[in-house]
C-alpha cells in the first residue's frame, strides 16, 4: 500500500464514554397482555409510570429500559427471593382507576402486567478487557455494550419520538407534501474502538406524518387538498384508492375530541369501505343506527361530510374522518413515496462542513453531562473536545487498460474519475441488427427525434469501438396498452432478415416502469436478447456525453469488456500462478409493511482473468431471512461458468479451477456475521467439494449502512477533493477500529453532493493470508471495475451488481402473471404468506440461456 497523504480526518465518534464504575444488573421485562407486540412508544410509558408513579422505592435510582425485552439497572433491585416480581400497571393517574365508575362504558382503563426477572450481571471489567484487545467479543461484551447504548439513549428517547438508535426533534423540519414533514435527528451509538469506547454520533432523517386533522391528512395524501368530497365512496372513491390510503394511515395515532371529552390517542387499523351515513352498527338496546346518526343523535354531533370515510381504531370503534386530530411527532414506518425520495435526499444531504457543525450542534440537544441516567450508571462522557482526530492513508489508484486504438491504452483515475474521451473499449461488442421501439406519443417523439438519437447512438458506437453493420435500425412506435412482449416480437420480426435483433432499444415515456418490467422480462427471461431502456426527455438533444454513457451498458450486455485493470497494478487479481475469482453477494428483502412477500438473494462472479466481466444468479427465499439458503448451487453455477469461461473462452491450459475465492458480502449486520461463517462459508466449501476443487478462500463483509463520517482538516488538493470530502481512496484502519476484529473503512470514491459515507469493511475469514494492505488495495481496484461508470464506486463492483441483480428480481416474474409488487397489492397475513413463498417461488423465472453468460444486469 503506497501513502499518498497523511491528512487528519474527523470522524463524528467524538464523545468517550468511560467505562461504569460499577456493576449493572440486566434483567428481562415481559408485558401482558401482548396478543401482538406493543409499540415500543407504549412500553416506554408503562416502565417510566412503573419507576416514577406505581413503584418508585423499587427504582431509585432508576433503571434504564430499551423498549423491548431488556432492563438494566445500577443496583440490585428488590425483586423478591426469587429475583422476580410482577406489577400492575395502569396509565392513568387517577387513585380510582380500574373502578366501573371512572368512565361511561363501565369499564375501568386498561392494566398492565409487567414481569421482571433478574437474568445477569455485567461486570464492567469485561469491556476494559475486550477494548484492550484481552478478551474476545462474546455475550458478556454484547450485554455490556447493548446496556451502555441503553443508558446514552434513555434521556432523549423519553423526550422525543424515536426510531431505533435515533430520535427526532422539531428544530429542524421540512414539509414535503403528501402528508409528510422531515424532521431532523440524531442517531448515537456506543462503539468499541482500540483502547476505548467512543460514542458515534450522527444527524438522521425522520419521515413524520403531518399533524392536524386527519381528512387534511388524506387529502394531502393525495395531493388535493380542500376537496372533501374525494373522500366519499358515494362519490365515486376508487376502492383501488381506499386501499392505498388505507396502507399510508394504517397505525397512524389519532385522537378524537368530541362530547367534552379528549380520548387518549387511538391506532388506526382500516378504512371503512363506505360513508359514515352508510354505515349501520347495532347499539346495546338492540336497535340499529348508521355511524352519522349516531353522532348527530347520541353525541349531539352532526356531521360535516357524513358520506366520507370513518376509520376503524384498534377497539374496533368507527369513527368518522373528520372527529379525528394527528398528534404531532409520529414517524411514518413504511417506504417513502418514490416521487418523494428527491426531497429526503435533499432535506438530507449536506455538505461535509455543514454537516459537521449540524452533528457538533446536536451534542447540544443530547446533554451527556445532565442525563441523570448517564451519571448514576457512573459513567462520564468527555464530549468537550469536539469530534476525534484521527490518522488516514490515502492509496494510489490501480490503473486501467482500454482497447488497441486508444489515445491512452493505460490511464491513472484522478480522485476516482476519468473520462471515455478518445478511448476505445477493451473488447468491443459486435452489431449486427437492433431495432428501436418507442413508446412515447409520435408527436412528443417524432422520426426527427428518433433519428437524432440513432445518429447519437451511432457516433458513440463509433468512438468507442462498438462495431455496427446495421445503420439504419428499423423503428416502430406503440402506445404501451396492449401485451408488450407481442409488440416487442412483432418489431423485431423481419420477413427479409433471417437475422434477429441482438439489441432492442426502449425509448420509454415518464412514469413509464410497468413498460421497462415487461421489457426487461421480455429480453431477459423471455426471448434472451439485450434490451436498453431509455427515457423519451433524456433523448432529447442529449449530449455525447449521455451516448458514451449508454454504449456503457450496451456494450457488456453484448458480451463485451469495457474496461480492465492493468495486471501490473492489481497482481492480487491477477497473478497467473493463483487464479482468483471473486464473488459478491446480496440479499433484499421487501419494504416495511409488506407483508407476504419473499426476499431475494443475488450472487455474482467475474468469470475472466481480469475480474471484469461478471455473471449473476439469483433465487427467491422466506421472506426477511438474511442469510442466502441457495448459497451451495448458486456458488456451484458461478464457479462452473468460471471454469468453462477460462478453458474455452480464454484458451487457458492446465487446471482452470481458482486457486483464490474472494467472497463479498453485503448487508449482514455484527450480530449475524457468525451465521455468515456456520453456514455461508460451509455451502461455499461444499459448491468446491461438489466440483472437486480447493479454493483458498476469504469472506468480507461490506457494510454501508452506518453513521461514521469522515471529514478533512486541511482544505489543499492533496487533503480534500472539490465537493469538500475526504479524497478517493482514503482507508481508516486505526484509533476508531475494532480492538479485536480486522476491519477498515474505505472511502473509494470521489464527493459529488453532500457528505461522502465510507465502506466498512469487516474480514471474517482469510485463507489466503492477504494482510490489511493487499486487501484494501484490492478492495479499492474493484471499485473501479463497475461496467457502468467512469467513476469508482463506493463498494466493489461485484457488491454493487449483486445489489442491482436483487433489485431486479421483479423482472423475472411474468408481467401477465398472477404475482402483484404493486404497492395496492393485497397483503397476506403470516399463515398465508408461508403458503405463498412456493408460488413465488414457482412463479420466478431463471434468465434466458443467452443472458446468463452476459452481464444483463448493467
Amino acid at each position: 500500500m503506497e501513502q499518498q497523504a497523511e491528512p487528519s480526518l474527523y470522524t463524528p465518534t467524538s464523545s468517550e464514554p468511560a467505562c461504569p464504575r460499577a456493576s449493572s444488573i440486566t434483567t428481562t421485562v415481559v408485558i401482558f397482555p401482548d396478543e401482538k407486540a406493543l409499540p415500543a412508544r407504549l412500553n416506554m410509558e408503562l416502565i417510566h409510570h412503573l419507576q416514577t408513579i406505581d413503584a418508585v422505592d423499587v427504582f431509585t435510582p432508576r433503571a434504564v429500559y430499551d423498549g423491548r425485552k431488556n432492563l438494566f439497572a445500577a443496583r440490585e433491585l428488590p425483586l423478591g427471593p426469587q429475583n422476580s416480581q410482577q406489577f400492575d400497571v395502569c396509565l392513568s393517574d387517577n387513585p380510582n382507576r380500574g373502578s366501573p365508575g371512572e368512565n361511561t362504558s363501565g369499564r375501568g382503563p386498561k392494566v398492565y402486567k409487567i414481569r421482571l426477572t433478574k437474568v445477569a450481571t455485567i461486570n464492567p471489567e469485561v469491556l476494559q478487557r475486550f477494548i484492550n484487545g484481552q478478551q474476545s467479543h462474546d455475550n458478556s461484551v454484547l450485554t455490556a455494550l447493548t446496556a451502555l447504548n441503553v443508558v446514552v439513549r434513555m434521556e432523549p428517547t423519553m423526550k422525543y419520538p424515536f426510531n431505533v438508535r435515533s430520535f427526532f426533534t422539531n428544530r429542524e423540519t421540512k414539509d414535503i407534501g403528501s402528508g409528510l414533514v422531515l424532521w431532523r435527528g440524531y442517531f448515537q451509538s456506543v462503539r468499541p474502538a482500540i483502547g476505548q469506547l467512543l460514542i458515534n454520533v450522527d444527524i438522521s432523517t425522520g419521515t413524520m406524518y403531518k399533524p392536524g386533522p386527519l381528512m387534511d391528512l388524506c387529502l394531502e395524501f393525495f395531493g388535493r387538498p380542500g376537496q372533501h368530497a374525494l373522500l366519499s365512496p358515494r362519490n365515486g372513491m376508487p376502492d383501488r384508492e381506499r386501499i392505498r390510503l388505507q396502507r399510508f394511515i394504517s397505525g397512524i395515532r389519532v385522537r378524537t375530541t368530541y362530547a367534552g371529552e379528549n380520548k387518549a390517542p387511538r391506532v388506526v387499523k382500516k378504512l371503512s369501505n363506505a360513508g359514515a351515513a352508510d354505515l349501520s352498527f347495532t347499539l346495546r338496546d338492540g336497535t340499529s343506527k348508521t355511524v352519522a346518526e349516531y353522532f348527530q343523535t347520541i353525541l349531539n354531533r352532526p356531521l360535516r361530510f357524513p358520506n366520507n370515510l370513518c376509520v376503524e381504531v384498534g377497539s374496533g370503534a368507527l369513527i368518522p374522518l373528520e372527529l379525528c386530530t394527528v398528534p404531532e411527532g409520529q414517524i411514518m414506518r413504511k417506504q417513502v413515496p418514490p416521487e418523494k425520495t428527491k426531497d429526503v435526499l435533499d432535506f438530507a444531504t449536506k455538505r461535509p462542513a455543514d454537516r459537521l457543525a449540524s452533528i457538533t450542534n446536536g451534542l447540544a440537544v443530547l446533554e451527556y453531562g445532565q442525563s441523570e441516567y448517564v451519571r448514576q450508571f457512573g459513567m462520564h462522557v468527555e464530549d468537550t473536545a469536539g469530534p476525534l482526530t484521527v490518522k488516514a492513508r490515502v492509496l494510489q489508484p490501480p490503473k486501467l487498460k482500454y482497447g488497441p486504438g486508444s489515445a491512452q491504452p493505460t490511464i491513472t483515475p484522478a480522485n476516482g474519475a476519468w473520462n471515455m474521451i478518445d478511448k476505445r473499449f477493451f473488447k468491443p461488442a459486435a452489431i449486427e441488427k437492433w431495432i428501436v421501439v418507442i413508446y412515447e406519443r409520435q408527436q412528443r417523439f417524432n422520426q426527427q427525434s428518433a433519428q437524432d438519437m440513432i445518429d447519437g447512438m451511432l457516433r458513440s458506437f463509433r468512438d468507442v469501438g462498438i462495431r455496427v453493420t446495421d445503420e439504419r435500425p428499423a423503428v416502430t412506435w406503440q402506445n404501451g396498452q396492449g401485451r408488450i412482449a407481442d409488440q416487442l416480437r412483432a418489431a423485431g420480426s423481419d420477413p427479409k432478415s433471417k437475422l434477429r435483433p441482438q439489441l432492442i432499444v426502449v425509448v420509454l415515456p415518464e412514469n413509464g416502469n410497468d413498460i421497462y418490467t415487461a421489457v426487461k422480462h421480455f429480453g431477459d427471461v423471455t426471448v434472451g436478447v439485450a434490451t436498453q431502456c431509455l427515457k423519451s426527455q433524456k433523448c432529447f438533444r442529449a449530449k455525447p456525453q449521455y451516448y458514451a454513457n449508454v454504449s456503457l451498458k450496451i456494450n457488456v450486455k453484448l458480451g463485451g469488456i469495457n474496461t480492465i485493470p492493468d495486471p501490473q497494478s492489481v497482481t492480487i487479481l491477477t497473478d497467473p500462478r493463483h487464479p482468483t475469482i471473486v464473488m459478491g453477494a446480496d440479499v433484499i428483502h421487501p419494504a416495511p409493511g409488506s407483508d407476504g412477500r419473499p426476499s431475494f438473494t443475488a450472487l455474482v462472479g467475474n468469470v475472466d482473468s481480469d475480474s471484469a466481466k461478471y455473471i449473476a444468479v439469483s433465487r427467491v427465499q422466506a421472506s426477511r431471512v438474511e442469510i442466502i439458503e441457495d448459497l451451495r448451487d448458486m456458488a456451484r453455477n458461478v464457479l462452473g461458468m468460471y471454469m468453462k469461461y477460462r478453458q474455452f473462452a480464454e484458451k487457458k491450459t492446465g487446471n482452470p479451477a481458482p486457486a483464490r475465492l474472494i467472497f463479498y458480502r453485503d448487508g449482514v449486520s455484527e450480530g449475524q456475521f457468525k451465521q455468515v461463517l456456520d453456514s455461508e462459508l460451509q455451502a461455499l466449501k461444499e459448491a468446491c467439494a461438489d466440483l472437486k476443487i480447493n479454493p483458498k478462500i476469504t469472506i468480507i463483509i461490506v457494510a454501508k449502512r452506518h453513521h461514521v463520517r469522515f471529514f478533512p482538516t486541511g482544505s489543499g488538493p492533496n487533503e480534500q477533493d472539490k465537493s469538500g470530502n475526504c479524497l478517493a481512496g482514503t482507508v481508516v484502519d486505526q484509533v476508531v477500529a475494532h480492538p479485536t476484529e480486522f476491519d477498515f473503512y474505505l472511502q473509494s470514491h470521489g464527493g459529488l453532493l453532500g457528505t461522502s459515507r465510507p465502506a466498512h469493511y469487516n474480514v471474517l475469514y482469510d485463507e489466503n493470508a492477504f494482510g490489511a494492505d493487499g486487501l484494501q488495495s484490492l478492495s479499492f481496484a474493484l471499485c473501479h471495475v463497475y461496467a457502468r461508470s467512469t467513476r469508482s464506486v463506493s463498494i466493489p463492483a461485484p457488491v454493487y451488481y449483486a445489489d442491482i441483480v436483487c433489485s431486479r428480481a421483479k423482472n423475472h416474474y411474468d408481467p401477465q402473471g398472477a404475482v402483484d409488487f404493486s404497492e395496492t397489492a393485497t397483503q397476506l397475513d403470516s399463515g398465508q404468506a408461508e403458503g405463498t413463498l412456493e408460488a413465488y417461488k414457482r412463479g420466478f423465472k431463471p434468465v434466458h440461456a443467452n443472458m446468463a453468460t452476459v452481464m444483463y444486469f448493467s
